[in-house]
């Protein structure tokens, strides 16, 4: 029977692909796909793993006082017998052998079925042995990820298809940054979140990844079942599972459709980015890795206008990155851009993108009550002196080996430019002391936060150069939280202050003569093209994915005529209902 969920389209396009689901547990572990030889090792771990367990539970009863209630040992009894059931043994070796799932993936995937036929009995005595099976899964769980990390055959970089011929869509609660770059050149073909906002970094890299994305489908993990075929639709916000054969064939169409368009815009990657009245404009590429410059030369970026170095600090058990290490990704990225220019942020950590899988406690411990006011980005790097020297230092070696800019994320205060720039020498002394080629990088700092929007007059006296990051910019003017769903249908970039502080920014970057750029979301969105071109942004950096519906907007505006649309929008209550209007009249004619 056909199932339809509606939820928030965060990237556009149709997928349909079998369900797999990364199902929620009270122990988090990672997911992750091995390689063909790596499976007999899999194996042999879900093995060790319930041995250890029935040596566990063995001893526990063994252990038990004379007094005990009888209950005890037989409910013992009960975790053995279902431990030792060849049942959930050969059907969690089945996900490793079938999908290439990792052994804890795999135990949670069979974990996820089993719930569901408990559910289903007609006997309650039966239905509650659910919590048993629960109870046992979890002791497995937890002693898997007791066992270390990713094994040698872990796919490091994403899955190679092991899927057949089926595609496959992800199916989960949440995905966090680092395992959605995991999964990043996987077999995943679409994704859906119960929770998550436009702007999540869920949803920010399905966006990179030019692959369609429903986030805040609530229910949607419990309510889609393993290997049911699912449609996301990423245009409506809407996800369907068991569709009938009428729908399936609709969206097949649809999937063709979109095709066509894509390769029909694939056409202008080549073609400058200039308008119709001769203004040229830049376009250029957010990158999550340095195998992503790839991507960005083919999609007709002029450089890369943010470089998230964050994930190369993600999914490593606290172990971070060293200098060599680092100096390493951002020379590759550099290399790969071929002399065209690379801005490389500073690690942005904190609020939504913590380092490590940690509980909520552990999350308040490291960044602060509220992470997304607390110990984050610059912050952060501020406090950890010697880990900030050490990227430092990497980013002026690969600044050897092309065109390198340093931008600097939440700037709120003089105060944090000035260390920056201050470490930022001291690292060049080092490196000129040891005889270290480097190269000369500009240095510039996002505004995100309202008070930096503010000051901004005073901020450009110590900067080279501005990149503007909307979503945060919007989600700290609003006071609202873009990761929670609860709230996201409030995060509003036509929002009258937020227009306001962006224009205001571009205003007085273009008057002191500082290169201005806008690096969030709303640079790929084209409702939003014409405004930012209004307000005299001339720099644009986005996902590879989105640049060349991008440049089919700039190559139809004709700039002369944007002056009364800007002044209108700006005065107007609802902003966006006045870009409708006009996009409608352009439309039209």
């Amino acid at each position: 029977m056909s199932l339809q969920i509606f939820g928030m389209p965060v990237s556009r396009g149709v997928a349909i692909g079998r369900a797999v689901l990364v199902a929620s547990s009270r122990v988090d572990v990672a997911h992750y796909f091995v390689d063909a030889e790596s499976i007999a090792l899999e194996v042999q771990r879900l093995r060790q793993a319930r041995d250890e367990v029935a040596f566990e539970l063995e001893s526990l009863k063994g252990e038990l006082p004379a007094d005990a209630p009888a209950e005890l040992a037989a409910l013992l009894d009960v975790h053995l017998m279902l431990l030792r059931d060849e049942t959930l043994a050969s059907a969690t070796r089945a996900w490793i052998e079938g999908r290439h799932y990792n052994a804890e993936w795999a135990l949670s995937a069979q974990l996820e079925v089993l719930a569901r036929q408990f559910d289903e009995m007609d006997d309650e005595y039966l239905r509650e042995r659910k919590a048993d099976v629960e109870q046992v899964v979890e002791r497995m769980l937890r002693a898997l990820v007791g066992s270390g990390g990713l094994p040698a055959g872990a796919s490091a970089h994403g899955a190679r298809d092991f899927a057949g011929e089926d595609p496959l869509v992800m199916v989960a609660s949440d995905v966090a940054p680092a395992d959605m770059l995991q999964f990043k050149r996987s077999v995943f073909t679409g994704f859906v979140t119960d929770v998550g906002g436009r702007t999540s970094h869920t949803a920010i890299v399905a966006r990179s990844m030019d692959i369609p994305a429903v986030v805040g489908a609530r229910e949607a993990s419990r309510l889609i079942r393993q290997d049911d075929w699912v449609v996301i639709d990423g245009d409506a916000g809407v996800v369907i599972a068991n569709p009938s054969p009428i729908i399936l064939e609709e969206y097949r169409f649809r999937q063709r459709q979109s095709e066509l368009e894509r390769a029909r815009l694939h056409r202008l990657r080549h073609k400058p980015a200039v308008t119709l009245d001769g203004q040229p404009v830049e376009l250029l590429a957010n990158i999550e890795s340095q195998e992503d410059g790839a991507a960005a030369i083919d999609a007709g970026a002029v450089g890369v206008g943010l470089f998230r170095t964050e994930f190369l600090f993600m999914n490593r058990d606290g172990d971070l990155p060293g200098e060599d290490e680092q100096f390493d990704a951002y020379r590759a990225a550099v290399q790969a851009m071929r002399g065209l220019p690379v801005t490389i942020r500073t690690v942005d950590v904190g609020a939504d993108k913590p380092l490590e899988r940690m509980t909520a406690n552990e999350l308040r411990h490291e960044y602060g009550l509220n992470p997304a006011l607390g110990l984050r980005a610059i912050r952060w790097s501020l406090s950890e002196p010697e880990m900030f020297k050490q990227q430092l230092r990497a980013i002026l070696r690969a600044s050897a080996f092309g065109k390198v800019r340093i931008l600097l994320p939440m700037i709120a205060q003089i105060s944090e430019i000035t260390l920056t720039l201050d470490a930022l020498k001291l690292a060049k002394d080092e490196l000129n002391q040891e005889g270290i080629a480097f190269g000369q990088v500009q240095v510039g700092v996002m505004i995100e936060v309202p008070a930096a929007a503010l000051m901004i007059d005073r901020i450009l006296r110590y900067v080279d150069f501005v990149s503007i990051g909307t979503n945060d910019l919007i989600q700290y003017t609003l006071a609202i939280d873009r990761a929670d769903e609860a709230v996201s249908h409030l995060y509003d970039p036509w929002h009258p202050a937020v227009l306001h502080l962006l224009r205001q920014t571009i205003k007085q970057c273009t008057a002191a003569g500082r290169h201005v750029s806008v690096c969030g979301e709303m640079a790929g969105d084209p409702a939003f093209t014409e405004v930012l071109m209004a307000m005299g942004l001339r720099s644009f950096s986005m996902h590879p994915g989105r640049i060349a519906a991008i440049k089919q907007r700039i190559l139809r505006t004709d700039t002369r005529q944007l002056d009364a649309l800007l002044d209108d929008i700006m005065v107007a209550d609802m902003p966006e209902d006045i870009i409708r209007q006009h996009l409608a009249a352009r439309a039209a004619h």
